[in-house]
């Protein structure tokens, strides 16, 4: 490709209304332009990108043995009435009508559709095992779309759902998937992990993110560097203290603490160590009535876990402040178990204290010395904080860490969720009518790159890895509409790298050299190649990747093999 058959179009500064760097690049880059909030055009220069992650992600499915197919974007509602979704789904799923006044949504995911065509067509046990998958527009109406790509509304998708005869097979279907996953993320060359994950709102009971690392993800990642334990944050089990909790040896004190209504506040007026505290959060019962959970004073509350837990309200909803007055007689900030009638929940650790310091259900008053079998009735004991750095691994081989990350792969096994509720069965061996066991797996096409950028950039713009970059060789000619010894050498070695393969631009747009340069720092191509005047008669160009500080002389004849080298 030649810059001047190609469109370039960037920017000096990203529009004011970027989010992150990875929009702000993108923006500045001439990769995306905004036509309405969350919603892109893709440029030309940002396409290639997108399309070389098609490519790859393409290729791994189909060496999987997942088969393509191209869903609808709009799906009627009577599919997603059948799971229940139409109505649970929310505001996300955005609805319609047609002309004759039917009901259609546009496909955030495809779980009902892809049924449907199962259950239609996969008539038999001898048809199964299935997998197929669709690189697909999808659109979810979110509430606040930002971070450009990485939470638009309208976006690309790879979602593929596979059809076994048991759990078993269906367990096979999910590790061929995982092990496509690893394969298609390494081949992206991003520093990533794949983590435990909890099902969320989609269901099942197996399943697992892919989260590339970068400081700025929205998403904790919790792991053991010295072992392979790897979970999110929502997920990752917070052991309870070894040993056992020590007896009572404080009397119960009532103590006055006037405008305390925070842990914070309360560990500067006693002059205590946070770990003695007790934070107090009412959350609703299934009945909505009020249930106390209990987490020490330095841990916060794991809304998903906490949810999990039989008779409380999912999703989880806080209680409101009139309903925490009638149950407990006081305002948030003074509560605690000592007096309550109700139902109490404690984290493991909190479980494991004695002598803490906790609310007395009165304004402005708080119980030093508190225990429980004393002073108020053992609580049930769940585990519903999230982790800490330090923790004890679950595994039992070492501690935890915690690093950010951004989710950009999901796999689910789903069981029989969609394929029970809408009645997808095949016959099985014994004549008898089965639903199918089922997975889903979806990638995140568009939310990569966003991904790609926050890993891989500096204050020049972006650095792509080889695989999935616009182009992975630029060839820079300093004077190449004023020099022919320059554009003889440029136009050699540009036909040189395509003859082997090698995605590579020459830029004969006759820029000077600061534009040049700043352009392609900015797009973030890997390889640059700078051939000028001044070097050719000393026979040598000049090469320098995206991540070097400067530039490495090479002698003129061997550059295409210096080249090809680093691509290698």
């Amino acid at each position: 490709m030649r810059a001047s058959q190609f469109f370039i179009s960037t920017l000096k500064e990203a529009p004011a209304d970027a989010d992150i760097t990875s929009q702000k690049l993108m923006m500045r880059a001439g990769f995306i332009r905004k036509q309405a909030a969350g919603i892109y055009s893709w440029m030309p220069m940002g396409l290639r990108v997108l399309r070389k992650v098609e490519a790859i992600i393409r290729e791994e499915m189909n060496r999987a043995g997942a088969i393509e197919v191209s869903l609808p974007v709009v799906q009627p509602a009577e599919l997603w009435q059948e799971t229940g979704r139409w109505d649970a789904m929310g505001a996300e799923l955005l609805r319609f009508k047609d002309r004759h006044e039917r009901d259609f949504a546009l496909q955030p995911t495809a779980e009902e559709v892809i049924t449907d065509i199962a259950r239609r067509e996969l008539k038999s046990y001898r048809a199964l095992p299935k997998n197929f998958y669709q690189i697909q527009t999808k659109f979810r109406d979110e509430r606040r779309p930002r971070f450009g790509v990485m939470r638009g509304r309208e976006f690309t998708m790879k979602d593929a759902y596979s059809f076994d005869r048991s759990a078993e097979d269906a367990g096979k279907s999910y590790d061929n998937m995982y092990a496509a996953y690893r394969r298609i993320f390494d081949r992206f060359g991003l520093s990533y992990r794949a983590v435990a994950a909890d099902t969320g709102a989609i269901g099942g009971d197996r399943s697992h993110e892919f989260q590339v690392i970068a400081d700025t993800g929205e998403d904790a990642i919790v792991y053991c560097p010295t072992s392979e334990y790897a979970a999110n944050i929502e997920l990752a089990e917070a052991v309870a203290p070894a040993g056992e909790r020590a007896g009572a040896s404080a009397p119960l004190s009532k103590v006055h603490t006037p405008k305390v209504k925070t842990i914070a506040e309360l560990v500067d007026f006693l002059k205590i160590d946070i770990k003695q505290t007790v934070k107090a959060v009412v959350v609703e019962g299934e009945e909505d009535e009020a249930v106390l959970m209990l987490v020490r004073g330095d841990h916060e509350l794991n809304e998903v876990k906490a949810q999990k837990i039989a008779g409380i309200k999912n999703p989880l909803t806080f209680a409101s402040p009139a309903a925490i007055r009638d149950a407990f007689g006081a305002n948030p900030g003074s509560l605690g178990p000592v007096g309550f009638q109700g139902r109490v929940i404690a984290d493991r650790t909190v479980a494991k204290m004695a002598d803490f310091v906790i609310g007395a259900n009165e304004d402005d008053q708080h119980y030093t010395g508190a225990n429980f079998g004393r002073d108020c009735a053992e609580p049930e004991v769940f585990d519903i904080r999230n982790v800490v750095e330090g923790d004890p691994s679950p595994d039992g081989q070492g501690v935890l860490a915690i690093q950010r990350g951004i989710e950009v792969g999901h796999v689910f096994y789903l069981g029989t969720k969609y394929s029970a509720a809408m009645n997808a069965t095949f016959l099985d061996e014994d004549g008898k009518p089965k639903p199918f066991e089922m997975g889903c797996y979806g990638i995140g096409v568009t939310r990569i790159l966003g991904a790609a950028i926050e890993q891989n950039y500096d204050d020049k713009g972006m650095i792509w890895p080889d695989a999935i970059a616009p182009f992975a060789v630029v060839v820079c000619p300093v004077g190449y509409d004023r020099s022919e010894a320059v554009k003889e050498a440029a136009d050699k070695l540009y036909a040189e790298l395509t003859a082997k393969g090698v995605d590579v631009i020459l830029d004969d747009r006759g820029e000077r050299p600061g534009a040049m340069f700043a352009d392609w720092e900015l797009i973030g191509a890997p390889h640059r190649v700078t051939i000028g005047d001044r070097g050719l008669k000393e026979g040598k160009v000049e090469y320098q990747h995206r991540r070097d500080s400067e530039a490495t002389a090479v002698a003129a004849d061997a550059i295409l093999d210096h080249v090809l080298s680093k691509l290698a």
